[in-house]
């Protein structure tokens, strides 16, 4: 359910700001505010508090981005309050900025291997990805994960390239556990 609330959202914030012209703004401004939220838990406690009401939480809101962020932006974020959408809050405009990398032709790669790559591996991961896939740049995240015993596991949105040990091994387990003795 949260999946599709911060589509929903993020789809119609990502469609205003290509309407208004204002993605490269509206990227920048979500990007600090994703910051601003990820460091004052407070402000997140305060805004998903029960007993207080959303005139209240509105007031708190316009108080500290007015003249901040763009008005429009502002007005997003005031639509979430009075919908009760804020708890999403962060996963809309995650979404949105999702959506303005595709536009951009900007993939996101999530990296996990066993061992910490070395600067040259990255690039021919990095390269490799840009040779198969339709994006002109590659922003990538690198996980380090010591039980995926050798091998790599790429994921790229929803999709998952897992050619790790680890997997590999768990699926001559099943194949071995369906054989049957016969005596």
């Amino acid at each position: 359910m949260a999946k599709l609330i911060s589509k929903t959202y993020g789809e119609a914030l990502f469609e205003l700001a290509v309407e208004e012209q204002k993605v490269d703004s509206f990227m920048e401004e979500i990007q600090a505010l994703l910051q601003i939220l990820s460091v004052n838990k407070e402000l997140g406690s305060l805004m998903n508090h029960p007993k207080i009401s959303k005139e209240e939480k509105l007031h708190v809101m316009k108080n500290i981005f007015e003249g901040r962020i763009d008005s429009e932006l502002l007005g997003f974020l005031s639509l979430i309050i009075a919908k009760d959408r804020y708890a999403q809050a962060e996963e809309i405009l995650q979404y949105f900025l999702d959506q303005v990398k595709e536009l951009k032709g900007i993939g996101v790669a999530y990296i996990t291997t066993p061992e910490s790559l070395k600067k040259e591996q990255r690039q021919q991961i990095a390269a490799k990805l840009l040779r198969t896939t339709k994006y002109q740049r590659m922003e990538m995240h690198y996980k380090r994960d010591k039980s995926l015993i050798g091998g790599i596991v790429i994921r790229i949105g929803d999709r998952v390239v897992d050619s790790s040990v680890r997997t590999k091994l768990d699926e001559l387990q099943k194949s071995l556990m369906k054989i049957q003795l016969t005596e």
